[in-house]
C-alpha cells in the first residue's frame, strides 16, 4: 500500500520497557543540535537529533518526580545554549486530590534541569518561582535568547486570580531572577488554564502572548520587554472576540520578525491567523495550534478530529499531516525547512517538512 507523500518520513519516538506513553512534546535548536523534551507519566524524557531533525537518538530520561504537570499544553521545555541543554518543568512531591486536581502536582514548582553533555546527564539546579508552590497550575514556556540568556513565563498563583510572571537567568539556568509580574488583568484574572507562549527575538527583547479574560472574552493578548523586567502595555491580537465563561485550555503560537508578529490561535471552533498588520483570517475549523516562520513563510498546525492539520505559506487550504495525533508544535531548523512534532496517545512523533 503507498503511503501519502507526508507520512513518509515521520520518525516515531517509542516508549521504553514502562510502556508509558509519551506526551506533550516541545522542540529547540541551536549549535548544530535539535533537542526535544517529553513526558511519560512522572519523568521527564530528552532525545536529540545532529542532522536537522532527520533521525533521533533513543530517548535518555532526564528526570523523575513525584508528580509531574503533563497534558492540555502542560509538560516540560527545552532551550539550547552554547555549552548547555536546559530543561524546565513543573513538578511537585505529589499529585493533588479532589474534584479539579487534573492530575497536577499538589504543590507546583517551576524546576529546572541542566546538561552540559549534550543531553548524556543531567543535573537539577534549582526553581525558577521565588513563591512555593506559585506554579502549581502547571503551564508554562522557556525561550532561549541570541547572548545566552534564558526567560521563563508561567501561569501564576501567589495571590487571588491567576497573573502572568516571568524570571531570566544569565547563566546559563544556574541562577533566576527575582519574579517579576508581566501582566496581571483589571479584571482579576488572566484565562486560567490556557498555556503562554514565549519568544526573544534578535535584539533580546521578550516576547509573551497569553490567553486574557477581560469582559467576558477571552481573547491572546501580546506584551514585549526589552529587559525582561519592564513589559510594554498588552496589545490584543485579532479584531474578534470570544465571549466564553469558562476557560479553552488553549493557547496558540507566534513569531517575531524585526518587531512585527505573525500569531495563530484558536476563537470558538475556528483557528485564526494575524499578520503584523493586525488582519486575521480563518484558515480552518479545530484547536491546540502552533506556528512557525520559516524561509519560505508561515506554517500553522492544529488538531482537528484526532489527526494533525497543517497549512503551508501560500497554500489555498490545509492539508492532512497525520491521521493520528494532536498537540503538535513546530520548530523553525536553521536550514530553513520546518520540524512537526506531536503526540499519538502511545509515542512521539516527529516530521520534517520542507
Amino acid at each position: 500500500m503507498l503511503l501519502p507523500a507526508l507520512l513518509l518520513s515521520i520518525v516515531h519516538v517509542q516508549p521504553g520497557d514502562t510502556g508509558v506513553p509519551y506526551r506533550q512534546p516541545q522542540l529547540a535548536a541551536a549549535h548544530g543540535l535539535v533537542a526535544m523534551t517529553f513526558g511519560g507519566g512522572s519523568s521527564i524524557y530528552f532525545t536529540s537529533s545532529s542532522d536537522q531533525g532527520r533521525t533521533f537518538l533513543p530517548p535518555t530520561k532526564v528526570a523523575e518526580t513525584g508528580a509531574l504537570a503533563l497534558g492540555r499544553h502542560r509538560g516540560p521545555r527545552v532551550a539550547i545554549l552554547n555549552g548547555a541543554v536546559v530543561i524546565t518543568a513543573i513538578a511537585g512531591k505529589k499529585t493533588a486530590t479532589g474534584a479539579h486536581a487534573h492530575g497536577l502536582p499538589e504543590n507546583g514548582d517551576l524546576m529546572v534541569w541542566r546538561s552540559i553533555d549534550r543531553g548524556k546527564t543531567w543535573t537539577q539546579t534549582g526553581i525558577v518561582n521565588d513563591t512555593d508552590g506559585a506554579a502549581r497550575e502547571g503551564l508554562h514556556a522557556l525561550a532561549a535568547g541570541p547572548n545566552g540568556s534564558l526567560f521563563a513565563a508561567w501561569l501564576d498563583l501567589r495571590a487571588a486570580g491567576t497573573q502572568l510572571y516571568g524570571s531570566s537567568s544569565k547563566d546559563g539556568g544556574l541562577t533566576w531572577s527575582k519574579n517579576v509580574p508581566i501582566y496581571s488583568s483589571p479584571g482579576g484574572t488572566i484565562c486560567q488554564c490556557c498555556h503562554p507562549a514565549l519568544s526573544i527575538d534578535e535584539t533580546g527583547r521578550v516576547w509573551v502572548m497569553w490567553r486574557n479574560a477581560l469582559d467576558g472574552s477571552r481573547d491572546l493578548h501580546i506584551t514585549n520587554s526589552a529587559d525582561g523586567v519592564h513589559f510594554e502595555t498588552a496589545q490584543r491580537l485579532g479584531v474578534g472576540t470570544w465571549k466564553i465563561n469558562a476557560c479553552p485550555m488553549d493557547g496558540g503560537g507566534f513569531a517575531v520578525e524585526k518587531g512585527l508578529v505573525t500569531s495563530a490561535w484558536r476563537r470558538e471552533e475556528d483557528v485564526f491567523l494575524t499578520g503584523p498588520n493586525g488582519e486575521e483570517r480563518r484558515v480552518g475549523a479545530g484547536k491546540d495550534v502552533a506556528l512557525a516562520r520559516a524561509k519560505r513563510g508561515t506554517y500553522v498546525a492544529w488538531t482537528k478530529s484526532g489527526a494533525i492539520e497543517l497549512l503551508k505559506p501560500d497554500a489555498a487550504a490545509a492539508e492532512q499531516l497525520t491521521p493520528k495525533g494532536g498537540f503538535a508544535t513546530l520548530l523553525t531548523l536553521p536550514d530553513g525547512s520546518v520540524l512537526a512534532a506531536w503526540e499519538t496517545g502511545e509515542t512521539v512523533e516527529t516530521k520534517r517538512i520542507d
